[in-house]
């Protein structure tokens, strides 16, 4: 009688792990996109971001280990307490396997801690502290698209070698605008500049003379604009308005986006130069996907929502190549898989995390050059991954092999 009560409970529990294992292969995969939909940032990651995520679930075949792949979406708002919640309630609920994020460093850097408890895959397209993969870095952290190192490196020094020695900042008062005015500062004084001031301007700032009027006092050549998005917007608008570029200052817009200088219009944008990891029209491969894009969003794309699209189908592939959404095999997989498609030619992710591709130096048309709608830039000249990005040599992440930094 005990041997067969034995046998019975032998059998109901391999019947209950059949049935949690097929119950578990048929749930989706999901991957989690949190975004800044509304804010200050929303044109270039928002709504439009999770369209690419979304494209690139397509465009992989909808599936992946068996399982159909849903894409969560959630508007963090840039706040960081909203970003923390509704990631652990995604970790532990809806057993959300990656996360993607767009636009807020203080909120990424959330995310990267809380990917690290929960080993779990976090990729940051939108958002630029290069802390993300120095002294904040995550083996499961990938820095996708851009970075204020990248950033510094290419607009400022480009603007600092050309005789801009000498700037003003407003500075966004945040961990983003922190870090761009950090490594901007870095540039300029490695190539003779000196930076005679600054000054913080909170988020989302309607009203930028006060701080304006500050940078023109100072005389500097250069005033350097360490924002984004519609803080830069009417940042430009109202410096031209108070004629400081006319009385000789130059502006340094070191993070624009393609949905910037649509907003302001070339008129006010005309001339600017900044640096940028993607042009929806600098080649044939980059046309073809941005049309359709075009066709979906009723907008090209910002380097944010293509960027979101590339890392959205390297994980894809990674997990579909280790047979696992384990994150630490797959996150080996990605670093050791080189990127080759519209977005990024030879692209390598590092043991910091980041993900080092050719930057490019854009610079907004004038009215009479654009024939389009969206024609709007021109690029000036390509910036190698290797230049572009804070070498190993130079790395804060616990990661990098001692040896590496030699």
């Amino acid at each position: 009688m005990r041997k067969n009560v034995l046998r019975l409970v032998s059998l109901t529990g391999s019947m209950l792990f059949a049935l949690t294992a097929h119950s578990q292969d048929n749930q989706p995969f999901r991957l989690g996109a949190i975004v800044d939909m509304t804010g200050v940032y929303s044109a270039h990651g928002g709504p439009g971001m999770v369209t690419a995520v979304k494209m690139a679930v397509e465009d992989f075949g909808g599936k992946v280990l068996g399982r159909p792949i849903e894409v969560l979406s959630a508007d963090y708002q840039n706040k960081v307490d909203i970003t923390a919640t509704r990631a652990r309630e995604w970790y532990d609920r809806e057993n959300v396997s990656a996360i993607i994020e767009s636009t807020d460093s203080a909120s990424a850097l959330a995310l990267q801690a809380l990917g690290q408890e929960k080993k779990r895959v976090t990729i940051f397209a939108g958002s630029a502290t290069s802390n993300l993969t120095g002294k904040s870095c995550s083996p499961y952290g990938v820095h996708y698209v851009y970075d204020t190192y990248a950033l510094a490196h290419g607009t400022g020094r480009a603007v600092t070698r050309a005789g801009g020695n000498t700037w003003f900042f407003i500075t966004a008062d945040y961990a983003f605008g922190h870090s761009l005015e950090r490594d901007t500062k870095a540039v300029i004084e490695e190539n003779g500049g000196k930076v005679l001031g600054q000054i913080r301007a909170p988020l989302s700032s309607p009203d930028f003379s006060s701080y304006l009027l500050q940078a023109q006092a100072s005389r500097a050549k250069v005033i350097g604009l360490a924002n984004a998005g519609t803080d830069t917007q009417n940042s430009v608008r109202q410096a031209s308005e108070f004629g400081i570029t006319q009385g000789g200052q130059a502006l340094a817009t070191l993070l624009v986006f393609l949905h910037d200088i649509k907003g302001m219009g070339l008129q006010a944008a005309q001339g600017l130069q900044f640096t940028t990891g993607f042009y929806w029209d600098r080649n044939d491969e980059t046309r073809k996907w941005s049309q359709r894009y075009f066709e979906r969003q009723k907008s090209m794309p910002s380097m944010v929502q293509a960027g979101a699209y590339s890392a959205t189908l390297h994980y894809l592939n990674a997990v579909q190549a280790v047979g696992s959404d384990d994150a630490d095999a797959v996150s080996a997989k990605m670093k050791e898989t080189p990127i080759n498609d519209f977005y990024a030619k030879n692209g390598k992710i590092r043991a910091d995390g980041r993900m080092v591709y050719d930057m490019y130096l854009a610079q907004a048309k004038t009215p009479g050059e654009s024939k389009s709608d969206w024609d709007l830039l021109k690029i000036l000249d390509t910036i190698p991954g290797d230049e572009a990005y804070r070498p190993l040599s130079k790395s804060e992440c616990p990661l990098v092999a001692a040896d590496a930094k030699k």
